[in-house]
């Protein structure tokens, strides 16, 4: 370990590196590949045509896209319990490191166990899965609280911008050298498309703790702020207790984070159930069905940039609200159509409008939120955490509900038209909130 001072560019540059490390997993394994995988696995099909999509686990049969939307649920739900935990340990152990690289390690082998993913096995293929999410975002929590320590005010914006931009490039090349060794498995040695897919989630795992240790090089042990008691176990929570507590005499930022947690439940389990819909709904014929679904993920990120731009223009145009309503009634559009398509350029001209309003919402979710936080408050990261822990809750709400409906009509389509409700109630919720101090 070496020690540079705070704001140092070498400091701030391995800090941002550990997105280019770890943001391999929310491409490879929570987009692209591995929902593809799970759904050639627990299919079956004949003359393209699924005939079968029941999957028994625990002696219980599940359609196979409810299962994996429970298990999704569940861990996000850990993350949830886990989050405030680890916030309160994060600020008061001199040691997080400790605690970011074991996260991390958890996380990537649990990528690296996906290999070994199967029907004979499943149990053991979920908890990979399982484990592998929670390393993922607890990880975070310990990176996230790294910023104020390793830069200074006017630095964090810009560096946050750069990791975001190292994980978005690191990503994306890894992701086009697995799809080169799915797609010419035979030019590389390989009998058929499963080993390499299989050998995805290994690179996955080896490239997060390969590139994580040039962070960890130069990253601070942490800063020791006080002995370890019980009462800071817990300091997390008695956070986001005073963040509840202090709602009641905000309307606005109150009324604001109810609309928030009811459309971001639509949006973040659209978002990770989108690949499974393309296997599952679509006619796919002679178009090689791994290379369309992941072009359109591709396409998506892509296309999320510009949104996130066009987005902020338009707010600063005509206002926060008034732009997070209009994106609200897009999203009731775009699931009224996915109700209908079928074909591959149907679904990837709603994957360009989702890359676009997907952008643009999550950006000025998190922008509007930080405008209406009060500008006496002391601890503006506790109001992030709890925003943090809402969200999560909404996806395992979500994922939960879109199980329930998939496993109840049998059909993806379905659970979708559902998530209508949600944008409907969000969209009446944004409109009673106050605008007498935000636009």
């Amino acid at each position: 370990m070496v020690n540079l001072p705070k704001g140092s560019k070498k400091l701030l540059h391995a800090w941002a590196f550990y997105d280019w490390a770890n943001s391999v997993y929310s491409l490879v394994i929570a987009s692209a590949i591995f929902p593809i995988f799970y759904g050639a696995l627990t299919l079956t099909k004949e003359n393209g045509k699924i005939i079968d999509d029941t999957v028994t686990f625990l002696g219980i049969d599940f359609n196979n896209d409810t299962l994996i939307s429970y298990v999704t649920a569940a861990a996000f739900l850990v993350v949830s319990i886990l989050s405030p935990l680890l916030s309160g340990i994060a600020d008061y152990v001199g040691n997080k490191k400790v605690f970011m690289k074991f996260f991390c390690y958890l996380g990537a082998l649990s990528c690296i166990g996906l290999f070994w993913f199967s029907m004979d096995h499943l149990w053991f293929g979920l908890l990979c899965y399982f484990l592998a999410l929670i390393g993922f975002w607890a990880s975070l929590v310990f990176y996230n609280s790294y910023l104020p320590d390793i830069a200074f005010p006017e630095q964090q914006d810009r560096i946050s911008a750069k990791g975001y931009s190292l994980g978005y490039i690191g990503s994306v090349i890894l992701l086009l050298v697995c799809l080169a060794m799915i797609l010419m498995h035979e030019t590389f040695g390989f009998e058929d498309e499963g080993l390499p897919t299989r050998l995805s989630f290994v690179l996955t795992g080896l490239w997060w703790i390969g590139f994580s240790q040039y962070t960890y090089y130069y990253l601070p042990k942490g800063n020791k702020k006080a002995t370890f008691t019980r009462n800071l176990l817990f300091n997390g929570f008695k956070e986001l207790r005073t963040i509840w507590r202090s709602l009641k005499d905000n309307i606005q930022l109150k009324r604001y984070l109810l609309a928030f947690f009811v459309y971001s439940m639509a949006v973040q389990t659209i978002m990770l159930v989108a690949t499974y819909f393309g296997i599952e709904e679509l006619e796919w014929g002679d178009t090689d069905a791994t290379t369309g679904l992941i072009v359109s993920i591709l396409l998506i990120q892509l296309v999320a940039v510009v949104g996130a731009m066009l987005t902020s223009r338009s707010s600063a145009r005509f206002g926060n609200i008034p732009t997070l309503i209009v994106l609200n009634l897009i999203w009731i559009g775009i699931c009224v159509y996915a109700y209908t398509i079928t074909t591959p350029v149907q679904f990837y001209a709603t994957a360009s409008v989702v890359g676009l309003v997907m952008g643009g919402i999550q950006s000025l979710s998190r922008s509007t939120y930080s405008k209406l936080i009060p500008e006496n408050a002391i601890d503006t990261a506790s109001y992030f955490s709890f925003y943090d822990v809402s969200e999560k809750i909404g996806i395992v709400i979500g994922m939960f509900s879109y199980g329930y409906v998939a496993q109840l009509t049998g059909s993806i389509r379905y659970a979708i038209l559902f998530f209508i409700l949600f944008f409907i109630v969000g969209v009446i919720l944004l409109v009673r909130v106050p605008r007498n101090s935000i636009k």
